[in-house]
């Protein structure tokens, strides 16, 4: 297959700030250093400047086809590759083809090009980025349907963010330099707003800082750099689960808050044999809540020793500050060590410790917290060195002072080797206790220097001291082992109790609980696995490369009938299987929870459909009949034999009876359109549709004078199913009449361009009245069926037309929303999708 080719991506914070620009002119700086460039595909959008930027790069001819009786093109895959340039150009990487092409997406052309060994520039705005679409249309109110998944922009060699303050893209558009003068005024009212600008401006910087961290990150590994780098200011705040901690984090953020930007991490240690004492899961979930609500984020580590497990953690999360509180121990406690924060303060190199005072200082833990576990290897090794340097050092002691006899020694050696049993444990103590049975056979039984004993009581002697100092030695480290595994069911507890507020807390995200697990029990991947006809499905996961099936897992723990929480990166001991179960089942509650929210919804549904059925029900009772009589009226009153009607009179009664008959069909309508749409069975027939076609059908119903029509000549055709765009004007129109006679309804039509990689923008139909208007809180419940503003009377409808309008705008894959009319009155939006010859149609 040969080296890939290198891609590099111009991200643009918005439409407008030009992206296809820098493009061009990169293209044209390496075409001046001798490459091989040519352009694959280049939009100018009509942009002059833009255009004379092509300059000598060589164009590769598009390729085209037939769509829906239009002639549109394509980037030539083929020719790209068969031409084989050193560097091809290809603009709008989020783009979708027409349909019949080999791909579906611009962004799978260009991997295709990318696989043969040529180097691709292209360009992407931040809002067609898959994991911002939702945020971008909560911003700007326009939804986009081509994006590009993230990790194709990630996998990217380089990518340089194109970008410009709200202010100045906003001269730009004013003096032409990026739209028509007459498309610059419905722009600037509307996608660019200044507050659109800036959020999409913020949301293009966080997203490339975040792919940044990924590659510093990704760097510092591979090249084994342990040392801080000041990228970003990260404040990290060691939590010992004590009521200190609410103190800490406040501190933390405030420093935070002084260095824009700054990250703020709080992290808990959890000994593998034990959590620190003193620590409260109260405290704890107490502490994670307000690290959230201040914007950070809360961690959960394992390690054996405090000091150098968070220090591991302050360098792997290249943390710049990390904040400690002050020690709770007392005075004298300090003599079992230096405690955990002088240590870290001594060892922390190029990161900054801030010692933090709190109430709480030197006021003790509750339980003396000695450093190391009880049989700790720092332990062993001293208890072994006191095993064997211990006797020897006391038999010189006791040659230099006078000989009181064997009975005073042997207790002297029996109290050493219990001291050896507190600090190594058993076995050091055994051989403790042979090293002095053996010296004080040599050096003080008689016949010294020998081990022969010549008196039998000196032989029970020192077989009484070496039962004893077994027996002693044992019991120590019995309670030892006690002690480990109290402190290891301790942790348990604790941690099982941060499990269980969690839960009361509603934490039910899946990702967030298994990343708990990941953290827990310090693994590098972890995924829940669900039992499907063809195999095991993914449900969930954490981590670099996440297991896909259990046998790719290291541990495995059943979290119901048909799923398994599965883990990668180290075998757990077993007595780790019982907290895992807990987070198993958890998980399993997280499924549960989910199929119950499924069932939740299709209950609503249902609660939905009967309320439109009784709803239903009231209309077809009183809003149906009311038109049925007025036309029953009128047939019998021509009828009648015993009445002379006039000319005028009965002309009168039969435009009565049109009327009625007019409003009942219209209502009939409304109730079958949203049948149709509640069972799904709309079934649009999407086709280029011109407005002005379907602007005079629709409006047909209303009176004549009512509606002043605006429509440019060069609007483009948009992409609709003619009879349910006739359907959804028609509706919103006379609603409009209705409730603002007296003056005529403007109905305008406009082209907005979204800009590069937009897929040409979108036309706007615009249904304005000066009626009294719509106050906010209603403008999403006035599209709800069987809705009436205010008091309408009963027979002017069942309340259906702009639910229907909407509804089959949605079908046809437009939308349709409410703005207010400027000096009062309401507008109605439909947005539609245009269908340009060009290719720019959103499918």
């Amino acid at each position: 297959m040969g080296v890939r080719g290198t891609l590099r991506v111009y991200l643009g914070a918005a439409p407008g700030v030009g992206k296809t620009y820098a493009m061009l002119d990169e293209g044209n700086r390496r075409l001046g250093r001798g490459a091989d460039v040519v352009i694959g595909l280049v939009e100018t959008h009509g942009r002059p400047r833009t255009a004379e930027r092509i300059g000598k790069l060589e164009i590769v001819p598009r390729r085209g086809t037939e769509h829906r009786g239009a002639t549109l093109t394509e980037l030539d895959v083929d020719a790209v590759i068969a031409r084989r340039p050193e560097v091809a150009l290809v603009d709008e990487l989020a783009h979708t083809n027409v349909p019949g092409f080999r791909n579906a997406k611009r962004w799978q052309d260009v991997a295709e090009i990318l696989d043969a060994g040529i180097d691709v520039i292209s360009t992407l705005n931040v809002q067609h980025l898959e994991s911002l679409n939702d945020v971008v249309e909560q911003i700007t109110g326009v939804p986009q349907r081509e994006t590009v998944p993230d990790a194709v922009v990630r996998r990217a060699d380089q990518i340089e963010l194109i970008d410009m303050t709200p202010q100045a893209l906003r001269r730009r558009m004013a003096h032409g330099n990026v739209y028509a003068p007459d498309r610059i005024d419905a722009a600037l009212a509307h996608y660019f707003r200044e507050g659109n600008l800036a959020a999409l401006r913020e949301l293009a910087l966080l997203w490339l800082a975040d792919r940044v961290d990924e590659g510093l990150a990704r760097y510092r590994d591979q090249h084994g750099i342990t040392r801080r780098w000041e990228a970003r200011e990260r404040v990290v705040v060691g939590l010992t689960g004590g009521p200190e901690g609410e103190t800490l984090i406040r501190r933390a953020a405030r420093i935070a808050a002084r260095a824009r930007g700054a990250d703020l991490l709080a992290v808990h240690v959890a000994r593998s044999d034990g959590l620190a004492e003193g620590a409260s899961p109260r405290e704890l979930a107490r502490q994670r809540r307000l690290t959230e609500d201040l914007g950070g984020t809360f961690h959960q580590v394992v390690g054996d020793d405090v000091a150098t497990a968070l220090l591991e953690f302050v360098r792997g999360v290249n943390g710049t500050q990390l904040v400690l509180g002050s020690s709770r121990r007392r005075g004298w406690q300090f003599a079992l060590g230096p405690g955990v924060g002088a240590t870290v303060a001594r060892e922390s190199g190029d990161v900054d410790v801030h010692l933090v005072t709190h109430e709480r200082v030197g006021r003790g833990r509750g339980l003396v917290h000695v450093a190391g576990s009880p049989l700790s290897r720092r332990r062993r090794a001293c208890g072994w060195a006191l095993a064997l340097l211990g006797p020897v050092l006391l038999t010189l002691g006791l040659h230099a002072v006078p000989q009181p006899g064997l009975g005073a020694d042997v207790p002297l050696f029996l109290g050493l080797t219990v001291g050896v049993a507190l600090v190594g444990g058993l076995w050091p103590a055994v051989a403790a206790a042979v090293v002095g049975f053996l010296l004080l056979n040599w050096f003080f039984t008689p016949p010294v220097r020998t081990l022969t004993i010549a008196e039998p009581r000196n032989a029970l002697a020192l077989a009484v001291f070496v039962a004893v100092a077994v027996a002693v030695s044992s019991v120590v480290d019995l309670a030892a082992r006690r002690s480990r595994q109290a402190a290891r069911s301790a942790a348990e507890s604790a941690t099982l109790g941060l499990l269980a507020t969690s839960v009361l807390r509603g934490e039910q995200a899946l990702p967030a609980l298994l990343e708990r697990v990941r953290e827990t029990f310090g693994v590098r991947a972890v995924a829940l696995l669900e039992r499907a006809d063809d195999g095991w499905r993914p449900v969930g996961s954490t981590g670099e490369d996440p297991p896909a099936t259990p046998g790719a897992a290291e541990v495995t723990a059943r979290a119901g009938e048909r799923s398994v929480l599965a883990l990668c990166g180290r075998v757990l001991p077993a007595a780790d299987r019982r907290v895992l179960s807990a987070f198993a089942s958890q998980a399993e509650a997280v499924l549960e929870w989910r199929r119950l929210a499924e069932e939740a919804a299709a209950a609503r549904r249902l609660a939905e459909g009967d309320t439109i059925r009784t709803a239903l029900l009231a209309a077809v009772s009183h809003d149906l009949r009311t038109p049925l009589a007025s036309i029953k009226a009128g047939v019998s009153g021509l009828r009648a034999t015993d009445v002379s009607w006039d000319p005028e009179d009965e002309a009168e009664l039969l435009a009565s009876i049109e009327e009625s008959a007019d409003r009942l069909d219209g209502l009939i309508g409304n109730l079958l359109d949203m049948t149709r749409l509640r069972t799904g069975v709309v079934t649009p027939l999407v086709r280029a549709v011109a407005v002005e076609e379907v602007l005079p059908v629709a409006l047909a119903g209303v009176p004549d004078g009512s509606v002043r029509i605006e429509v440019p000549e060069d609007l483009p055709p948009v992409l609709a199913d003619p009879g349910l765009l006739e359907r959804a004007v028609a509706n919103v129109v006379e609603n409009a009449v209705r409730h603002a006679p007296g003056t005529p309804v403007l109905v305008t039509a406009s082209a907005l361009p979204g800009g590069p990689g937009c897929g040409g923008g979108r036309v706007e139909l615009r249904v304005a009245d000066r009626g009294p208007g719509v106050p906010d809180n209603v403008k999403n419940v006035m599209f709800a069926p069987f809705q009436r503003l205010g008091d309408a009377p009963r027979g002017t409808g069942v309340g259906l037309g702009l639910a229907v309008a909407r509804g089959f705008t949605e079908a046809i894959g437009g939308g349709l929303h409410p703005e207010d009319t400027p000096g009062g009155g309401l507008t109605m939006v439909f947005t539609l999708r245009p269908a340009t010859g060009d290719g720019k149609e959103s499918a």
